[in-house]
């Protein structure tokens, strides 16, 4: 009996034993995020250069694939709301974000919102902005049921603390409606593309806060307009703060 219990004291004994500093758990820290950039189109209808704009916008797509998100932004003194003729693509929001950062002419645009940039400069600056190391990583879904959307973003936080907000848009393809060309003629079959339709949490987002190594996640529900083709709507979403766009993620509207 003895035997048993002194067999019983060392057993505990080694399970307790003490555990060098170098033996310890080792912080790991996360992979980086791959950079993804957004680029705001401010445009119009009636601008005659902006399928200029469009171009570039094509080719960085081309060259960059997913890592380059583009929105349509329509509004502004060329933007056009439509009539009993031709469907305008102008909303609200593209006009208070036309006012808010003051430009004065288009097509112009943000590349991850550093400042206004020409449409012949997209190409350099969104080559700079994908070399920056992202401090977090961005995943959306949405799913389209019973005529809502139901959106869902999952941030992982990747290096510090990432403070700012957290802006939701509803995007729509191939949407056939007027466009004035560079030649001056009037298109009436131009085919626009990532469209602005809808902020859906706010004109500016909400406040959004997500640590190293930490994960969140966001949900928002969306009914959209009727007249809207839900088989070519997309959701963006993008965190921002005073140091521009910190990452951004694309999802196509999918039926659940």
């Amino acid at each position: 009996m003895n035997k048993i219990y002194l067999s019983l004291i060392l057993l505990l004994l080694t399970a307790c034993s003490y555990i060098g500093e170098e033996e310890r758990l080792i912080y790991v820290k996360p992979e980086p995020a791959e950079r993804i950039v957004l680029l705001e189109d401010f445009t119009g209808q009636r601008c005659v250069n902006c399928p200029k704009g469009t171009e570039v916008i094509e080719q960085l797509q081309e060259t960059f694939g997913d890592n380059v998100i583009a929105v349509g932004i329509h509004g502004g003194p060329l933007g056009f709301a439509g009539n009993a003729r031709y469907e305008g693509l102008a909303t609200d929001a593209g006009n208070q974000y036309y006012s808010h950062w003051g430009f004065d002419y288009q097509p112009i645009g943000l590349v991850n919102r550093h400042g206004a940039v020409n449409y012949t400069d997209w190409a350099a600056t969104v080559r700079e902005e994908l070399s920056k190391p992202a401090p977090l990583s961005l995943d959306v879904e949405a799913l389209l049921h019973e005529g809502q959307i139901n959106i869902t973003v999952t941030a992982n936080g990747t290096d510090g603390v990432v403070e700012g907000k957290l802006q939701v848009w509803l995007l729509e393809d191939a949407i056939t409606a007027l466009q004035l060309m560079p030649d001056g003629t009037a298109n009436t079959s131009y085919i626009h593309n990532h469209v602005l339709r809808a902020p859906v949490n706010g004109l500016w987002g909400e406040d959004f806060t997500v640590a190293e190594g930490k994960q969140k996640t966001i949900q928002q529900t969306f009914q959209p307009d009727a007249a809207w083709n839900t088989q070519h709507l997309s959701v963006v979403a993008f965190v921002y703060n005073n140091n521009g766009v910190q990452q951004a993620a694309k999802a196509k509207v999918t039926e659940q």
